[in-house]
């Protein structure tokens, strides 16, 4: 049943690829794969295979593969995706030897794929479960490690019509979970090699926060007439902006930094109009500009670019993190890790470590503009508190890592 769902869906990616340009790439990749791996595998060395499925489990695995080069320079690192999301951003990552698309599962491929790369082991990033590429592991002997993975009730694996497929996990050497839940609902299935080590996310956000650029336009702005304190909202939604703008517009004093998830020009426009007498100035505009004097009059700065978020929050007082009133909250670690507390939307029960924020009180869940409302006006009024609240942010990021390291000291390399 498995192998005939695999065969349809791969047929719907095909049918996907001739209308959707995301898919189109996704399609051709996975066909190039093998004749990549062809080229530039080294036959004499010995490879050790990541396969994260989009941008998000790549930053999971990273901390994993760059200790490992560093430890362990004997072994390749073979990176693979299955989002263009990830492939696409990271392709010309230099922390592994080889990158490309993970083939669809079908037998065919995978027997292929693992008889061109030979892997010594694999590591396999929070959600990927595939069927045959695991099975086809387990029958070759070549350990196989799960990674920051976490599971709950209702997953098919713990459901009387999922145990079949459930099976797949026992082709796993052992379980790198994040919490105790998921080792306990493993053991329903009589799984017990897991070993709970948190989530790699946290060691990564401090490589991250260690790595920051400075920003001198956004500490132009911040600085820009007088130090004031700033509000940065990092992958803000529409939702998310028409809650926490207005309050902006009534308190001229804080300075605003709005970092979208969409950078389209009618979304920018979306947010200006919603700024009702600020003064706004677009991040790009100011690349090429004397800053000190240009930055006088500016109260808000949208940052129209990517890749500058997880830096622009080393200035913010408070931060917003967006995507609660939709699908589920952005990362809120890269915020908390500079010491701020972090607001969000209600949509974060599957993300641990917003629980984990909410529990020591850094993290803070709002339901509508009423609550922005309350939770800012107590910060302007007592700002101790809010100070308290960003030490018990960066306080829990640091008490949650150390995953990576328990994790190579425990794997037999």
């Amino acid at each position: 049943m498995y192998n005939l769902i695999i065969y349809l869906y791969q047929l719907g990616i095909f049918i996907a690829s001739l209308f959707n340009e995301k898919v189109r790439k996704m399609w051709r990749g996975e066909r190039r794969a093998i004749r990549i791996l062809k080229e530039k595998v080294d036959p004499d060395a010995k490879y050790v295979w990541f396969h994260a499925a989009s941008l998000g489990e790549f930053e999971q695995g990273r901390p994993l593969m760059e200790q490992l080069r560093r430890e362990h320079p004997e072994y390749k690192i073979l990176l693979t995706f299955f989002s263009p999301s990830g492939y696409e951003v990271r392709k010309d990552y230099t922390g592994a030897d080889i990158i490309c698309y993970l083939p669809i599962d079908t037998v065919t491929n995978a027997r292929r794929f693992l008889r061109t790369i030979r892997p010594v082991m694999a590591f396999f990033i929070k959600y990927e479960f595939w069927y045959n590429y695991l099975h086809i592991l387990k029958h070759r002997g070549v350990p196989v490690y799960s990674v920051s993975s976490i599971f709950r009730p209702g997953q098919i694996f713990f459901r009387w019509y999922g145990r079949q497929y459930g099976q797949v996990l026992k082709c796993f050497t052992r379980f790198y979970v994040q919490n105790e839940i998921s080792r306990e609902l493993l053991s329903t299935i009589g799984i017990h090699e897991v070993t709970v080590v948190g989530d790699t996310r946290f060691d990564r956000v401090l490589q991250i926060k260690e790595a920051a650029k400075q920003l001198p336009i956004v500490e132009a702005f911040v600085a820009s007439p007088t130090p004031r304190q700033c509000f940065v909202a990092g992958s803000s939604w529409q939702p998310d902006e028409e809650i926490f703008i207005p309050f902006f517009n009534e308190h001229p004093d804080w300075k605003l930094i709005i970092a979208p998830h969409v950078i389209g020009e009618d979304h920018l426009q979306q947010i200006e109009k919603l700024l009702v007498g600020r003064k706004v100035v677009r991040y790009s505009s100011l690349e090429h500009v004397d800053l000190p004097d240009h930055l006088t009059n500016y109260e808000v700065l949208i940052i129209d670019c990517f890749g500058l978020l997880s830096s622009i929050y080393h200035y913010a007082d408070v931060t917003y993190v967006g995507g609660g009133f939709g699908v589920g909250i952005h990362n809120t670690l890269e915020a908390a890790v500079w010491d701020v507390p972090v607001i969000f939307g209600p949509n974060n029960q599957r993300f641990q470590e917003a629980q984990g924020l909410k529990a020591c009180g850094a993290g803070i869940e709002i339901g509508n503009s009423d609550d922005f409302r309350r939770i800012m006006q107590g910060f302007v009024d007592h700002p101790e508190v809010m100070s308290e609240l960003g030490e018990k942010a960066g306080a829990f990021v640091q008490q949650m890592t150390g995953a990576t390291r328990k994790i190579l000291a425990d794997v037999q390399l």
